[in-house]
């Protein structure tokens, strides 16, 4: 019972600190920096984006201006445009997992 055991750590037992200095070196990515990278890899998205918001504006700017006409053809028009941004998506999320 008196005996004393020594403990000998290899590197191995060791990987878990470095890896814990690798880590905290990192830092998180800003909003901005996330949504800037996500337009590099699916640029069309946000023209989508643009256009739906674009028509959606303009259809509720006709809508309160009487011009029943050109805010029905905007609100259409609006519908064609999130179809767009959503084909987008669906193509730029498919090229994605086609790269890795």
């Amino acid at each position: 019972m008196g005996k004393t055991e020594e403990v000998v750590l290899s590197e191995a037992d060791l990987d878990w600190i470095q890896m814990k200095k690798d880590f905290d070196s990192m830092r998180p990515e800003t909003t901005r920096e996330k949504m800037l990278r996500k337009m590099k890899s699916n640029p069309v998205v946000p023209i989508g984006c643009l256009a739906t918001a674009g028509a959606l504006g303009y259809g509720l700017y006709n809508f309160r201006t009487g011009n029943r006409k050109m805010s029905q053809m905007m609100m259409r028009t609006r519908i064609g445009a999130q179809a767009f941004t959503l084909v987008a998506l669906i193509v730029g999320v498919v090229f994605t997992y086609k790269k890795e």
